[in-house]
């Protein structure tokens, strides 16, 4: 028989297979299904399938066996993510551009919408700026629907996980040279998100600090060496 699990690394989602099947972790085979790692919108997880011979497993049928979380289904749940969905629908529509909608993941206080559009590149913008101006817009409502709590994630041909991994490879490519230099560097402007993820990834670099420069939404973080000259 199988079974799939889902935990936030490979060895809590064994563990959880272990204490719910209640067998030992030599009594079943495991396969990696899927891996999504930790990303700045996103929480990682891994999804494991468990074999597990009949005559181990415990009374009952699959059904009463606790699983794991599956992923979220792209269609609206209740009225809240029905008018979230329907009021970016429209925004793009009064743009002056088709496209699909759908749910993209839900989490904790945080729910993923994805918009599918031959104009793609248009709704990102230079930058990603159109596509945080939506992502503002749709924030906003979520408050004037009462969930001023949710974060909304609005994203487009995976822009914001290209857009992550790009600004990681910057920050890292940045501190080298402000190393070898024995210098600063100053960013392009970036939205709050993209400046937390520069500061986040060379936080924990000795002779590395980073700190935001400007005014506004837009600020530039300024990379500069604090090691031995």
């Amino acid at each position: 028989m199988t079974y799939e699990f889902e935990g936030k690394n490979e060895r809590e989602a064994i563990e959880k297979a272990a204490a719910e099947l209640g067998l030992e972790r030599d009594q079943f085979d495991v396969e990696i299904l899927e891996t999504q790692k930790k990303t700045l919108f996103k929480s990682g997880y891994v999804k494991i399938r468990v074999h597990v011979e009949d005559k181990l497993v415990p009374n009952g049928s699959p059904s009463e066996i606790s699983v794991s979380k599956t992923k979220a289904s792209p269609v609206p749940q209740g009225e809240f993510e029905e008018k979230l969905v329907q009021f970016v629908s429209t925004i793009v529509s009064k743009m002056g551009y088709e496209s699909s909608v759908e749910v993209m993941f839900r989490e904790d206080k945080k729910i993923g919408i994805k918009l599918s559009s031959e104009n793609s590149s248009i709704l990102i913008g230079r930058k990603g700026k159109n596509l945080d101006a939506l992502q503002l817009l749709a924030n906003v409502y979520a408050g004037h629907l009462g969930y001023e709590d949710v974060r909304v994630i609005l994203d487009t041909e995976n822009y914001r996980v290209r857009r992550e991994e790009n600004l990681v490879h910057l920050a890292y490519t940045t501190a080298d040279k402000v190393r070898s230099g024995k210098s600063s560097i100053l960013l392009e402007p970036m939205n709050p998100f993209e400046r937390r993820l520069i500061h986040t990834t060379l936080n924990d670099i000795p002779d590395i600090e980073t700190k935001s420069e400007g005014e506004g939404l837009y600020k530039q973080v300024r990379v500069f060496y604090k090691g031995k000259y």
